[in-house]
């Protein structure tokens, strides 16, 4: 029981440091290790392993990418980020809306859409704008974290939450609970970033630049492709409004937008050559790493030995935000919902575990798969957040937030 997790507190300590002596290690291939130790060990059998990773998530994100990729290529994303954000004329219009625009887009495109198309915007905002990568890189990783708190779209464990937990109307639900808490976090969010980079926006001066389009053929394609993610998005929307009983999966969300540049782009083989490949290594792993700390056991005793009430709202903010740096938010949520349907609780306790197990993704880098893929994304870049960076700001960020979603769920229950 205890090789798993021992091998997830060395994977949690070498993604802290990222190094081995003299030698730089990458996040993928830290969690990769990880998989591979628990499958040589015998704490998971090959079919388990394989059967652990979830196909639907690796889709999604090779859909995705492939989108992502298209847009950057082309140079439309550059051209579309500057239509958007050349109306902010100084540094904290420009953090503003950064962190209300990809904070509002991730409640219905999916934090780890924005994450994955968002990446290179900040970054090219924090060239033109001569700020800081790594603050428009966190400034992205919290807008899509706290923004994806209030949709039942927004993020994987709350389309969990929402069909399982059998919410009721789940769109009215989780905007009349957790609106206008995640409006407060995200302004909350900017002061906090403003407070730790106040020096670096004094010496900003704001100035954009319409970026041309390189590649017009495969611009109208992505364009194309932004159109059927909308379009299906709103489809997926009014299927869930409606209750239609239609098998909608989110991965058809991704995989049909990426068809129009698969399909018709004369440079399909170097835009699927170019995508994120190792971001899709680590989630393979980490499912296998993770489906292995599950079969140990070892949380649900942690959690049965603690003999708290785990449906408090307090309890279930608590538990959800650190057990899922732990064994990631979606297990977390797969682990404690049922444990909450048992129990007969209300619709505030369910709200309670979509916000405190997504809230989690701003304590540390581990927390929300959406960190990952910027972090990786950025990599490919030059550019990275290292633990510290994000843990830093994250860790005052997560108390402030946990705060503000426990005082509207207690006062609005």
């Amino acid at each position: 029981m205890i090789i798993p997790i021992i091998v997830l507190a060395v994977v949690f300590i070498l993604i802290a440091t990222r190094r081995i002596g003299n030698i730089r290690l990458q996040i993928w291939q830290i969690m990769l290790f990880g998989a591979i130790a628990v499958l040589v060990t015998g704490q998971i059998s090959p079919v388990n392993a394989l059967l652990s990773i979830n196909i639907d998530v690796i889709l999604f994100l090779f859909g995705m990418f492939i989108v992502g990729e298209a847009l950057i290529e082309s140079g439309y994303l550059n051209h579309m980020a500057y239509r958007i954000f050349r109306r902010a004329k100084s540094p904290d219009q420009l953090l503003l809306a950064v962190l209300f625009g990809m904070g509002l887009g991730s409640a219905f495109l999916m934090n780890d859409t924005l994450a994955i198309i968002g990446t290179p915007v900040v970054l090219l905002l924090a060239k033109q704008c001569k700020l800081p990568p790594k603050l428009m890189l966190l400034t992205l990783a919290f807008a899509v974290t706290i923004g994806s708190v209030m949709s039942p779209i927004g993020n994987p464990q709350n389309v969990l939450i929402a069909i399982n937990g059998n919410v009721a109307n789940p769109f009215v639900t989780f905007l009349r609970y957790l609106f206008l808490p995640t409006v407060v976090n995200i302004f909350l969010a900017f002061m906090l970033l403003r407070l730790f980079f106040k020096k670096d926006l004094q010496k900003c001066e704001v100035a954009h630049s319409d970026e041309p389009i390189k590649d017009y053929k495969l611009a109208r394609l992505s364009k194309l492709s932004l159109v059927l993610i909308a379009a299906l998005v709103t489809a997926k929307i009014f299927t869930v409004l409606l209750n239609i009983p239609v098998d909608f999966r989110l991965t058809y969300i991704a995989l049909i937008p990426a068809l129009p540049i698969v399909v018709l782009s004369p440079r399909r083989i170097e835009v699927a050559k170019k995508i994120d490949w190792r971001t899709l290594v680590f989630f393979a792993a980490m499912f296998v790493l993770m489906e292995s700390v599950w079969e140990s056991g070892f949380f649900q005793s942690v959690i049965t030995g603690l003999q708290l009430d785990i449906t408090s709202v307090v309890a279930i903010l608590l538990v959800s935000t650190l057990l899922s740096q732990l064994i990631s938010n979606v297990p977390l949520v797969a682990l404690y919902l049922p444990m909450l349907m048992n129990a007969g609780v209300s619709a505030s306790e369910l709200i309670a575990l979509a916000a405190g197990s997504t809230i989690a993704g701003n304590l540390f880098i581990l927390g929300a798969a959406s960190n990952v893929i910027i972090i990786q994304n950025a990599e490919k870049f030059g550019e990275t957040l290292t633990f510290f960076d994000f843990a830093k700001i994250g860790v005052i960020l997560t108390a402030v937030n946990l705060l503000v979603y426990w005082l509207f769920l207690t006062l609005g229950a």
